[in-house]
């Protein structure tokens, strides 16, 4: 298990971003990124560009953000699940027990020794398993969900990367915008 961890963590630091988040383009030379043929020279029209862009990736944060919350409240869970399937394996007699009926509801319940159980799959689906393979979904499961919720956080981090990146442009073309502005002023009242 720790070795398939440390794989999935160098696969995490070689890949820029699961979700395909594209990367924002650092502007190095204002002049000559404004110069290119789709910005015209206009920097409104770059700083509007860039606005959209930072946008997008706020969108982007407030998905993967949902999608973080939702797996980190699936995973306890499935471990819940796992454990009790390991419980009625082990179980060989009849044993009572308390069980969640709904928010802090619980009944108690004589349970009596089984070889199946039934698994909610989610969209109103419930499907009867043997102990062993129900233990074996429970486990692909938390380890998907573990997975996915590496996967959530790098393009989180690869996410919070773009933001400074698009921020620090917008303040590069803006204070451009204004050093040109000051410096046509300056011209005109030269003249």
């Amino acid at each position: 298990m720790a070795s398939e961890q440390k794989a999935v963590e160098k696969e995490l630091d070689e890949k820029q971003s699961y979700a395909g988040i594209p990367e924002a383009e650092f502007v190095d030379d204002v002049d000559a990124y404004l110069g290119k043929k789709d910005n015209e020279g206009n920097a409104d029209k770059v700083l509007k560009k860039l606005d959209e862009q930072h946008s997008k990736y706020k969108f982007m944060e407030y998905n993967l953000q949902s999608k973080r919350k939702r797996l980190r409240n699936q995973i306890p869970d499935l471990k819940t699940s796992l454990t009790m399937i390991e419980k009625l394996e082990t179980q060989k007699e009849e044993f009572e027990t308390e069980y969640l009926l709904s928010d802090q509801v619980f009944v108690k319940a004589i349970i009596p020794p089984t070889d199946k159980v039934c698994l909610w799959l989610g969209a109103n689906v419930m499907l009867e398993y043997n102990l062993q393979d129900a233990k074996q979904l429970l486990t692909n499961n938390i380890n998907s969900a573990t997975t996915n919720l590496m996967h959530v956080d790098h393009d989180l981090n690869f996410l919070r990367d773009q933001f400074t990146t698009t921020e620090v442009n917008m303040a590069r073309v803006y204070n451009w915008d204004v050093k040109r502005r000051q410096a046509a002023k300056a011209a005109s009242a030269a003249k």
